[in-house]
C-alpha cells in the first residue's frame, strides 16, 4: 500500500544524516514496512502514531479517539478523531522537531490528507499541504504539494520564530511536475527531486533569492 505522504518521506532518505539531527523522523523504509497492511490512510497514521508514542514518552497520549499533545512548560492540547458525512477526521503523532519545540501530526479529512504543526511554547497550529521540511539553520520549513492529482504544484518557504510559523515564499514550477520533494542543501538553497510526466527522476538547485519565487502575502 502506498501513499502520497510516504513516497514524498521515501525521498528524504538520502538526507537521513542530517534529518536525525533535526527531527526525529522514522525511516522511508520502515514507514512502508509499517503501513503494508493498513486499512487506509488513517490506519497507517495510527501505526506510525504507535511507533513514535514509544520512541517519545512524555510529549503525548493516545486516549481513544483523543490525542493529547504536552506543551511546553505546561499545558495540553487534545485532538480528537471524528466521523461526519464528508468522512471520517483523524490527528496522528507523525514527528517531532526538537530544535523549534513543535510537533508535527498526520491528518485526515474524508480522502483529503495533510499535516498540521504544533507549536508547544504558545500551542499555536499551522495546517501543511505536506510533510515539512526543517532548514539547518532551524529558521524555516518546506513543504511541496506537488503531486499527480488533487495537489496545488506550489512550493512554499514557511518562516519559524519561537512565536509564529508564516508563509515567505512560493513557486509553482512551470512546466508542471508530475510528482516532487525537497531538501536543504545549506541554509539558503533547496534541491528538489521530480519528475514530469515519466518515471525518470530530475534534480534542480535553487536558492532563495531567485526570481522564480514570489512573495507571500501577510
Amino acid at each position: 500500500m502506498t501513499f502520497r505522504w510516504i513516497r514524498v518521506s521515501a525521498a528524504l532518505a538520502t538526507f537521513a544524516c542530517a534529518a536525525m539531527a533535526l527531527a526525529i523522523s522514522l525511516p522511508a523504509t520502515q514507514i512502508a514496512e509499517i503501513c503494508a497492511n493498513a486499512e487506509d490512510q488513517a490506519h497507517c497514521g495510527r501505526l506510525i502514531e504507535e511507533v513514535q508514542l514509544k520512541r517519545l514518552p512524555g510529549l503525548a497520549i493516545r486516549d481513544g479517539d483523543d490525542l493529547k499533545v504536552s506543551l511546553f512548560p505546561s499545558g495540553t492540547t487534545t485532538f480528537r478523531d471524528s466521523i461526519a458525512l464528508s468522512g471520517a477526521k483523524s490527528f496522528t503523532l507523525w514527528d517531532y522537531f526538537d530544535r523549534i519545540n513543535a510537533v508535527v501530526l498526520f491528518t485526515t479529512d474524508g480522502d483529503q490528507t495533510g499535516f498540521l504543526v504544533l507549536q508547544r511554547a504558545n500551542g499555536k497550529q499551522y495546517r501543511m499541504p505536506s510533510d515539512p521540511v526543517l532548514s539547518p539553520d532551524r529558521q524555516r520549513l518546506v513543504t511541496v504539494d506537488i503531486c499527480a492529482k488533487i495537489c496545488t504544484g506550489e512550493v512554499a518557504v514557511w518562516r519559524v520564530t519561537r512565536d509564529d510559523v508564516v508563509k515567505e515564499l512560493t513557486w509553482k514550477p512551470q512546466p508542471a511536475w508530475g510528482d516532487a520533494s525537497a531538501t536543504w542543501v545549506d541554509v539558503d538553497t533547496l534541491r528538489f527531486d521530480y519528475t514530469m510526466g515519466g518515471d525518470e527522476h530530475r534534480k534542480q538547485d535553487r536558492r532563495l533569492g531567485d526570481v522564480v519565487w514570489t512573495r507571500a502575502r501577510p
